[in-house]
């Protein structure tokens, strides 16, 4: 199998992708999850099969309202707040389980890991160049949310053991911008210190419309939007702290 990175500022891939070799990684990025081949698709689905039994058998998870992620068809940008590896796996078993195309934003520095970057690239991952103005990862997320596929990205930005520790990011609200699409706030909780049998719970927010918002112009609506998002996060997590004392 080869495959390989294609330069910075390149054009989005081209053509039918083959099923078994000469895909680019940017190949996979830059198609719709339907183009990806099918043996790929099918190997991923059963990953997310084997994940969705393991981790409910080792750290039992419910997702409350989850009716709001699977039965809205439109792509949207889901925010979540990042407590551990478990929280992507619980939003993408369960959305792809669904048939709702998800792909999610992870850190450049996977691909130095050619087997992460391989399992990634199938899975709908795309990478972001943390600390800079990555615009090839906003123009990619904008056309994935114009075709219809969600994008899931964490703009606490990495793992957070301690809610002194938040300092979110803004990025996500402009890749909703450009598309003219919806931000949808998940939050968990009792994924911080991960032992075995755990409880795990998630809950899933309405999503946020542009129109809502008080701004009238572009940036100052893009500002109220990455105020809002996180805020919201933040408010599902509170009271599902409520709800479940002693589960953080």
């Amino acid at each position: 199998m080869t495959e390989k990175n294609e330069p910075q500022g390149a054009p989005a891939s081209q053509g039918r992708m083959r099923a078994f070799a000469g895909n680019t990684l940017d190949d996979y990025y830059d198609h719709a999850l339907s183009e990806h081949p099918l043996p790929g698709r099918l190997f991923i689905g059963a990953v997310v099969n084997i994940l969705w039994v393991v981790t409910r058998i080792l750290w039992p998870w419910r997702i409350e309202h989850a009716e709001r992620l699977l039965a809205d068809p439109r792509g949207r940008v889901v925010i979540m707040n990042h407590q551990s590896m478990l929280d992507p796996v619980i939003v993408v078993v369960t959305m792809w389980r669904a048939g709702v195309p998800v792909r999610i934003v992870y850190k450049s520095d996977f691909d130095r890991i050619r087997p992460a970057a391989w399992l990634f690239s199938r899975a709908g991952g795309f990478p972001v160049e943390r600390g800079t103005a990555d615009m090839r990862t906003v123009r990619r997320a904008r056309t994935m949310l114009m075709r219809g596929e969600c994008v899931l990205i964490y703009p606490e930005g990495t793992r957070i053991r301690s809610d002194a520790d938040e300092k979110p990011h803004g990025g996500y609200a402009i890749m909703a911008q450009l598309a003219k699409a919806p931000v949808q706030p998940v939050a968990m909780i009792g994924a911080r210190r991960l032992r075995p049998r755990s409880r795990v719970f998630v809950d899933v927010g309405e999503p946020i419309e542009w129109s809502e918002l008080s701004s009238e112009k572009r940036k100052e609506q893009l500002a109220e939007m990455e105020r809002e998002g996180m805020r919201r996060v933040y408010e599902l997590r509170d009271e599902l702290r409520r709800e479940h004392p002693g589960v953080e």
